[in-house]
């Protein structure tokens, strides 16, 4: 039993009874609960702090922060521990959009809210909101403040507003803590460039490069086109200081224990906004260290559960999205390892599943796929994904070489095979995408673009070619189809629901046109919305099939994520099949990624418990499994179904 578990235990109504405690008092035994916990990892990563840190100043803000919390939020956070893993609910259905992009501000946000309600999409990941630099600000991520509101999306009252509004409809909302950095002009960035000592210890800071030249003995470069190196000089304090991401991007020094607890109220001033999940930015990178790469280090890990089990006694209905785009082995340890196993992030980006999904379409074949995720441990049981098939940033080809070489590929010919493919260096290719961050070095890179238009409906378009269209449209419905039922929370990128394409725009804008990830960052076209009911275009199709796919999704439990989805071996190296199955019932998922008709044998479904003919429907359609002669399932190009046994 997780500490999370045993919060849910202690909070339940069969141990509480009639008995009534008061929101400190149950705030107090959480507290004792963690304890040991908290202390441990507390002086794993501060072994010579002095012990009053522990012994008072941590408790002293823990009691502080708890007062700071709203009592509607006290009170929600109560129902939550009630309710349980809330989070892994066959119910939840998400999107990630650009308040901007996607509704101009915060008040606009909230005039569409019907329009998620209309899709069935009751979780938004809004894109960082936060005050940030003028000019270059990598999207938002190099922050000036955790809390206050850019004046660009409306003032905190507006967001406080929607928070509101949005509890009300019971829509969930996420928001970034960008925890390991800051920007150049954050309040303690400012003072440490004034000479003051206290903040320049908040940083990586250096009288002189011979620290930082043994640092870069082994640090990567992040973005090695727009931001080579690790270090940045600072004139005004004559320091250089590490900025990992980018020249206005600082690293924060959690070696300092000063760091870990200012950034603790950072992170609940957030919460206390009405944030229901934060998703911790960059979190692979926390812990420094000479001599290693910096990145999914143990302390780093150690420090992510300090902050979980912190959060935990002060808001235990707040909980944390591990963005770690790392090796598919690397992602699991993000939900905790050994006796910390569930007691770091409750979410974790499918990544893997992204990565994998993108190479089945390049190369028709889901075998890599198959190989790949039945390669991967189950996660903790109180854990989940979150599974997408892209997001504001760009998809990185992070599979594993030893599963490429048993399918018989080479892995370097093969990402380059997969770039080619999705960045216009194959002439038979459908896909219109961009490259990002090539690396002539070692020949990685990176893929950027929307869904649609990876998936070929530009270039269908623009060739006027009606069955290319149709089988882009496919892929589109395909592809969102798996992430809709496999075990996790499927979140949507804006724009794709209506089959978006590319957004060019970005080439003649000065802040931009030299990142990429600008062409799958689109504004929403309302006016394409509008014709949703209308229109018999790509756009409608899509919406439409997507909205059925979601209601039919919150209608089947066997959706809910508790480690219940099963990968099979089909027989054909096209087509991916998965089965979602819980007490009394299965559903199984299947996928055609070729672009002519594939089929199972009649054999190999029963043997797999998958009856055929009357004795199943598909509840995309409502169809029964029809055979072909009795002896084949036929699966169009592209096809996607959702069976189960009458």
């Amino acid at each position: 039993m997780n500490q999370a578990a045993l919060h849910q235990l202690l909070a339940s109504k069969k141990v509480l009874g009639e008995a009534k405690k008061t929101p400190t008092e149950l705030f107090h035994q959480r507290f004792h609960t963690n304890l040991t916990y908290i202390k441990d990892l507390f002086f794993s990563l501060y072994p010579a702090s002095d012990t009053s840190y522990f012994s008072k100043k941590l408790p002293e803000k823990l009691e502080l922060l708890f007062k700071e919390r709203p009592e509607a939020l006290k009170k929600q956070d109560l129902e939550r521990l009630q309710e349980g893993n809330w989070y892994q609910s066959e119910k939840l259905v998400g999107m990630q959009l650009y308040v901007d992009r996607f509704s101009k501000d915060l008040k606009g946000l909230q005039d569409r809210l019907p329009y998620f309600q209309d899709l069935g999409v009751n979780f938004l990941h809004l894109m960082p909101i936060t005050t940030r630099p003028n000019g270059e600000n990598d999207g938002g991520y190099a922050v000036n403040s955790y809390h206050e509101i850019d004046p660009r999306y409306g003032t905190r009252e507006d967001f406080m507003e929607l928070s509101q509004k949005a509890r009300e409809k019971n829509i969930f909302l996420m928001l970034d803590f960008v925890v390991n950095h800051t920007s150049d002009e954050f309040e303690w960035a400012k003072k440490a460039k004034k000479g003051h000592k206290k903040y320049q210890d908040y940083y990586y800071t250096f009288d002189d490069r011979s620290i930082p030249d043994e640092y870069e003995k082994n640090l990567p470069e992040i973005f090695p086109e727009s931001a080579p190196g690790n270090f940045t000089y600072i004139p005004e304090m004559e320091k250089w200081v590490m900025t990992v991401f980018n020249k206005y991007q600082w690293d924060l020094n959690y070696r300092n224990p000063e760091v870990f607890l200012e950034m603790l109220g950072n992170l609940m001033a957030l919460a206390n906004m009405g944030v229901d999940v934060i998703r911790f930015d960059a979190l692979a990178f926390l812990w420094k260290k000479l001599g290693t790469i910096s990145q999914n280090l143990p302390e780093a890990h150690t420090l992510i559960s300090l902050f979980r089990m912190c959060l935990q006694v002060i808001a235990p209905g707040v909980i944390l999205l591990a963005e770690a785009i790392v090796a598919p082995r690397n992602i699991l340890k993000y939900f905790g390892e050994n006796q910390f196993e569930g007691n770091e992030c409750e979410i974790a980006y499918n990544a893997s599943l992204m990565a994998l999904l993108w190479n089945s379409i390049a190369t028709k074949k889901s075998s890599l796929m198959i190989r790949s995720l039945n390669g991967v441990p189950n996660k903790p049981i109180d854990c989940t994904w979150i599974n997408y098939i892209r997001c504001h940033d760009d998809i990185g080809l992070g599979y594993d070489d030893d599963f490429v070489r048993e399918m018989g590929w080479e892995p370097f010919p093969h990402k380059q095979f997969i770039l080619n493919y999705y960045c216009g260096r194959l002439e038979w290719s459908p896909a219109k995408g961009l490259m990002f961050m090539y690396n002539p070095k070692n020949g990685d890179g990176r893929i950027t673009g929307s869904a649609a238009s990876l998936l070929g409906l530009e270039s269908a378009l623009e060739q006027k070619n009606e069955i290319s269209v149709s089988y882009a449209v496919d892929k589109i419905i395909m592809m969102h189809g798996i992430i809709l039922s496999f075990g996790g929370i499927p979140l949507i990128y804006a724009g794709d629901e209506i089959a978006t394409l590319n957004d060019y725009s970005f080439l003649e804008d000065e802040d931009f046109k030299n990142d990429s990830r600008w062409v799958n960052r689109p504004k929403q076209d309302w006016e394409v919305v509008k014709k949703l009911d209308t229109s018999n275009g790509p756009a409608s199709i899509v919406y439409k099939t997507l909205r059925k796919m979601i209601a039919i999704r919150k209608d089947q439990e066997v959706f809910a994520d508790h480690n219940n989805t099963v990968i099979h071996d089909t027989p054909n190296p096209h087509i991916f099949v998965f089965k979602r199955k819980d007490a009394g019932k299965s559903i199984w998922v299947i996928s055609n990624f070729d672009e002519v008709s594939q089929s199972l044998d009649v054999s190999w479904l029963l043997s797999n418990g998958i009856l055929t003919g009357e004795a199943s429907v598909d509840l995309l359609t409502g169809n029964p499994m029809t055979l072909n002669g009795n002896k084949d399932f036929y699966l169009k190009p592209f096809g996607h179904y959702w069976i189960t046994n009458v």
